[in-house]
């Protein structure tokens, strides 16, 4: 391209750009980028004379160049596609009649914060220092899948939507308007307050430092908001008052440090609205979350802390092979049972013994039993009419071996009922002149304790209802004893 066809506001740009001297179009700080249709010829720059000036404007070796603009009205499309451009791009406030092509480029540093695109196309792209589309308004795809941007990569209060009324091609069709699939980034993604009309895709990507999307809008009514399968990032994965309207896909997941989720609001009803199966998990935390609409699938991962209140499960959940040393809030066993009865899959052993795992782990002994007792009794509800007799005996006795004072109980009752019955009608000695003195407290117990004698039972017969009573006594002294000996058996080989 020529010099003498550049307009004036294309030799603003022309004559800055060596020196590295910014040019500022704006009318005012305020302006808002999405009037850039509008704009006249006097802040109109063509694509192809930025594409001119990366690839081929010449330098001097004192000067360190810089495309450095703000509030230009770029027409025609800004091709850099397969470049290799050792010059900063910062075109910040403007407004794109087309789509930036950057698909497999090799760029320095790129900022188009705050701009008006219609897309952008930069998978594979490589940026050796920082991606930076924060605040910026797009109406189609952005296209990172494959990106290697060693520094970070900026998306705060950015907006991806569709445009109004506009049908898409047949490239974009049903295509999730911003895809970071198989991504790697050096330092952080930051994009608080983003928001997304439709799909997040950011499957097998790979960052070195944290995801940040508190704040952000995930719109996929129905769909998948967030589909991040596979995602693995250094430290913290942060949603504090994320918004989700549709499945957060989080399978298989590596997040070292923390999956911050507090105060989000994830909704999907009649579907899934949080799948984090297969996971690797340093902490989990739903704190202060509205009840969450829709199906949670935690199966199969390995979280070392969860914190959630009882309040936040939706009604189903699926947490078969769910691992987790520590859980939080400490809330006593009564109000944490209820999630487990909520289990798609019906009773699940290892769910209870995970709880009581988690309970032990901080010195709760007495929630660690009242949910192993919660367990059997669960249990028995899954065993055939016949078989559940033992078990309600066991559990009315000694609360499968987890009450003995329960057996104690019984005891005391049947010894005081045996007691009075007998002080009041002594029994017949069946040898007169060698039996002993009748003793009504000793007798009860000779009856009730099938080990311990004292020589009261063998001497006196009694008749009419006081021997049934005696049966009685006999036969429910057994069954203490058999209880609470499997019982105390079960407690030991748990311990």
């Amino acid at each position: 391209m020529e010099i003498t066809d550049l307009t004036p506001a294309e030799r603003r740009v022309w004559d800055a750009f060596p020196r590295g001297e910014g040019v500022d179009f704006r009318e005012g700080p305020g302006e808002d980028a999405t009037d850039g249709h509008g704009w006249g010829d006097g802040r109109t720059v063509r694509a192809d004379v930025l594409a001119a000036l990366l690839l081929s404007r010449p330098v001097a070796a004192a000067q360190v160049a810089e495309l450095n603009v703000k509030g230009a009205r770029v027409t025609g499309k800004l091709n850099l596609k397969y470049a290799d451009v050792e010059h900063a791009i910062r075109l910040r406030g403007c407004w794109f009649e087309r789509k930036p092509q950057l698909y497999g480029a090799r760029l320095r540093a790129v900022s188009l914060s705050q701009s008006a695109l219609p897309g952008l196309t930069a998978s594979t792209v490589s940026v050796d220092l920082a991606l930076r589309l924060s605040g910026c308004r797009v109406t189609g795809p952005v296209r990172l899948a494959g990106a290697r941007i060693a520094g970070g990569l900026f998306l705060q209060d950015a907006v991806i939507r569709p445009a109004a009324g506009a049908e898409p091609d047949a490239e974009e069709h049903d295509e999730p308007p911003l895809q970071l699939n198989h991504a790697e980034i050096g330092t952080d993604v930051v994009a608080d307050g983003l928001t997304v009309h439709g799909q997040l895709r950011v499957n097998g990507a790979t960052v070195a430092g944290q995801i940040s999307l508190d704040r952000a809008r995930l719109l996929a009514p129905g769909g998948i908001a967030l589909h991040a399968e596979t995602v693995s990032v250094g430290t913290d994965l942060r949603g504090h008052r994320l918004e989700a309207e549709g499945m957060v896909n989080l399978t298989g997941a590596r997040v070292p440090g923390q999956l911050m989720l507090t105060r989000a609001r994830l909704a999907n009803p009649g579907g899934v609205a949080l799948r984090a199966s297969s996971c690797t998990i340093g902490e989990l935390w739903l704190r202060k979350c509205p009840p969450i609409e829709g199906i949670v699938n935690l199966r199969r991962s390995q979280l070392d802390m969860l914190y959630a209140e009882p309040d936040t499960w939706p009604p189903v959940v699926r947490t078969e092979g769910l691992g987790y040393r520590v859980l939080h809030p400490l809330l006593p066993a009564r109000q944490r049972l209820p999630l487990l009865e909520r289990e798609e899959s019906g009773y699940l052993p290892h769910a209870y013994e995970q709880l009581a795992a988690a309970y032990r782990t901080v010195g709760d002994e007495a929630a660690a039993r009242s949910v192993q007792l919660a367990k059997l009794r669960r249990h028995r509800h899954t065993l055939p009419r016949h078989a559940r007799l033992w078990g309600l005996l066991q559990d009315a006795t000694v609360g499968y071996g987890f009450r003995p004072l329960r057996a104690a109980g019984w005891l005391l009752l049947l010894v005081l009922t045996g007691w009075i019955a007998y002080g009041l009608h002594h029994p017949r000695p069946l040898k007169p002149g060698e039996a002993p003195d009748f003793n009504p407290l000793f007798y009860s117990i000779d009856l009730l304790l099938p080990i311990i004698g004292f020589g009261q039972e063998e001497a006196f017969a009694p008749g009419g209802w006081y021997q049934w009573l005696s049966y009685l006594l006999i036969v429910t002294g057994w069954i203490l004893a058999t209880t609470t000996a499997a019982g105390v058996s079960r407690s030991l080989q748990r311990q």
